[in-house]
This record gives structure tokens, C-alpha cells and sequence, in this order.
């Protein structure tokens, strides 16, 4: 009986197998083990490896993290060099200023000395233009004095 039971067994795989010809046949236990095998085998492997490549992206992104914070800081750093040079053009450009301011207080102190000045010479002109009216008038007075004048008549 156990020599019936082998062979229908064995006609059942030849019915399985002849259908495909190429491959050999393997009872499903088999393939199970087989795989199990092979999983138990490289699976702690594949999980320590894929433990070790999520680690190296977290540390990867810190990375990056760290490097855009960096980057940051450079950027702020060279917008800090533009502004101090923005402050030492300021301070040029005040000192400029004051200069100007300086020599415009310096400029309006001598135009209005020179007015002063200009008024005193047109009053000091004026005061001897006056002063020779006066003596051409005198004189005009004077002339007209020793002018000869007709005697008047007396009747005696």
C-alpha cells in the first residue's frame, strides 16, 4: 500500500512537472524551507543595513540643516560688511556735509561783511558827494557875493 501511495505521489508530480518542462520539480515544503533559509539568512543583514542607510539619511538631513545654517550666517555676515561699508560712506558723506556747512557759515560771514562794508562806502560816498554840493554851493554863495552889484542912487 505504502508503494501505491509513493506512486500516485510521483505520478502527481510527473503530471505537475509535465507541464513544464523545464523547471525541476520542487515540493512546496521544500520552497518553504528554502526561502526560509535564505531569509533568516540575509533579513538581519537587509534590517541592519536598512537601519544603517535610515540613520545615514537622518544624519545626511542634519547635514544639510547644518550647511543652510551656515550658509545663513555667511550671508548675514557679508550683508553686515555691506552695511559697515554703508556707514563709513554715511560718515564720508557727513563729514562732507559739515565741510560744506562750514564753508557756507564762512562764505555768509564774508558776504555780509562785505555788505556792511559796501553800505559804508555808498554812505561815505554819499556823505562827500553831499559835502561837495555844499561847497559848490558856498562857493556858488560866495561868487554871488563878490559879484559886483549897481550902486544905488541917493538923492542928496
Amino acid at each position: 500500500m505504502k508503494m501505491m501511495m509513493d506512486r500516485q505521489e510521483e505520478e502527481q508530480q510527473d503530471t505537475e512537472c509535465s507541464v513544464t518542462e523545464d523547471i525541476v520539480c520542487v515540493d512546496e515544503q521544500t520552497v518553504q524551507r528554502l526561502t526560509d533559509g535564505f531569509l533568516s539568512h540575509y533579513l538581519p543583514e537587509l534590517d541592519t543595513s536598512k537601519q544603517a542607510l535610515q540613520e545615514l539619511t537622518q544624519n545626511q538631513v542634519i547635514l544639510l540643516d547644518t550647511l543652510e545654517q551656515e550658509v545663513t550666517k555667511f550671508r548675514d555676515c557679508n550683508a553686515m560688511i555691506d552695511l559697515n561699508a554703508l556707514f563709513t560712506e554715511a560718515k564720508v558723506y557727513h563729514s562732507k556735509l559739515v565741510n560744506i556747512r562750514k564753508e557756507m557759515i564762512v562764505l555768509h560771514d564774508k558776504t555780509s561783511r562785505l555788505k556792511k562794508r559796501a553800505l559804508k562806502l555808498q554812505q561815505h560816498k554819499q556823505k562827500e558827494e553831499l559835502e561837495r554840493e555844499q561847497q559848490r554851493e558856498r562857493e556858488m554863495e560866495r561868487e554871488r557875493r563878490l559879484t559886483a552889484k549897481p550902486a544905488k542912487r541917493t538923492d542928496n
